[in-house]
């Protein structure tokens, strides 16, 4: 079975006709989760995967179950992703995954392969959090993460609530559709990231989804006039703060090459030029696999002082979380799968958080990259090549192959 490949030009017509769904002017796509272009997308996908058989369930965060039956009524392999994107994000983000998926089957359904096991996928619910917070609510809620009530009532910008928004689209399912076991769950995904395509490699076998601590540091001075008051006199909040900034870019920069930080977010007041700065406020975040790197970050920052020129200097964590490590089986079974077609790869971890590292805490996961162009993601220029998904495609396929086999 392993000469069986996926059908190039199929795959790339599909990403296009997904694309169509909430496609921008510039070519990327607007698909915002519960918006009218995610469910004519749903809508559409359902209709793809009942013209080839599968039966299609949906759970009560709105998740989609796409299932064609196998010889044996055992726990399914599951391939899954998102439908959803940020505000002019791209073609490729979330919903490669998803197409994948329906790619395998409409490959096994040409084939005349009637699978030993179910194969299942999946369209998880609000995975990007663009129009409600957080990401990964729908996999947050099936994995015991997130609390569903909580969820239920968070609010988009206009103020219609999660749950308001499941119950117009039509896709408001029972919880008794929720996924409890799987024989494994594969996940394909583009990068986000510019290895891959640096390297000259096909495929990421990703190992896990970094651990990552973040902080938000506050710095309190004196306003004071910007002409009339003498350096030596000054509580000057910005200064500490840039002081503290280079302190930590020094130290952290010392920790570990594949170490990331970012100090994404920072508000100065009262922000006008001829006072001095009383306050700022900006994050610091830091993400690794190792958590022992990550807890010498979060080390470093609780030892930053207390005041610094004079300006009072607190430290606050917001949030935090674990590396997750995808399961080492199927892990070694895609590895197998992509080194069988001869494509280029390099282990690799997610720096970028995914629904595989919620369910990968109750089924078997694993994860596969497909690089991106110049790393980018997130955007209108989001770009990965139609060869390259189409590896990508195989490898799962591949690695589907096996699992049916029980290899």
């Amino acid at each position: 079975m392993h000469n069986i490949f996926v059908n190039g030009e199929r795959l790339q017509n599909t990403i296009e006709s997904f694309a169509d769904f909430g496609r921008t002017d510039k070519n990327g796509v607007t698909r915002l989760s519960l918006s009218d272009e995610d469910v004519k997308v749903r809508n559409y996908f359902r209709s793809c995967c009942e013209e080839l058989g599968m039966t299609v369930k949906v759970d009560d965060m709105g998740t989609m179950y796409a299932t064609l039956a196998g010889i044996e009524d055992k726990p399914p392999v599951v391939i899954g992703s998102h439908l959803d994107t940020v505000k002019k994000g791209g073609r490729f983000d979330g919903v490669l995954g998803v197409i994948a998926g329906l790619e395998v089957v409409r490959t096994l359904v040409d084939q005349g392969i009637k699978p030993q096991l179910p194969v299942m996928i999946m369209n998880f619910t609000n995975e990007e959090g663009a129009r409600f917070e957080p990401s990964m609510m729908a996999s947050g809620v099936l994995s015991g993460k997130f609390d569903k009530a909580a969820m239920l009532s968070k609010k988009d910008p206009e103020g219609t609530t999660f749950a308001e928004a499941l119950l117009a689209s039509g896709y408001a399912g029972e919880a008794d559709s929720r996924i409890k076991e799987a024989t494994a769950y594969l996940e394909l995904h583009i990068e986000q990231g510019p290895v891959l395509e640096k390297e000259a490699l096909a495929i990421g076998l990703v190992d896990c989804v970094v651990g990552m601590a973040c902080y938000e540091i506050e710095v309190t001075g004196e306003s004071d006039h910007a002409g009339t008051t003498p350096m030596g006199m000054r509580k000057d909040a910005l200064f500490a703060a840039t002081d503290i900034i280079t302190a930590l870019r020094s130290k952290l920069g010392l920790l570990d090459s594949e170490l990331v930080y970012t100090m994404g977010r920072m508000n100065v007041l009262p922000n006008i030029h001829t006072v001095i700065p009383n306050k700022v406020i900006f994050t610091i975040e830091a993400r690794h696999k190792d958590m022992d790197i990550v807890r010498e970050v979060e080390a470093i920052i609780q030892a930053l002082p207390e005041v610094l020129l004079e300006c009072e200097v607190t430290k606050t964590k917001l949030w935090g979380r674990d590396t997750v490590w995808f399961d080492a089986g199927i892990c070694s079974l895609v590895k197998q799968a992509t080194e069988s077609l001869g494509y280029s790869n390099r282990t690799i971890a997610s720096g970028a958080g995914h629904d595989a590292q919620f369910v990968a805490s109750f089924l078997p996961s694993a994860m596969i990259f497909v690089p991106s162009v110049n790393g980018k993601s997130h955007c209108e220029e989001e770009l990965t090549s139609y060869e390259d998904c189409e590896k990508g495609v195989n490898v799962v396929l591949q690695t589907v192959l096996s699992l049916l086999n029980g290899d």
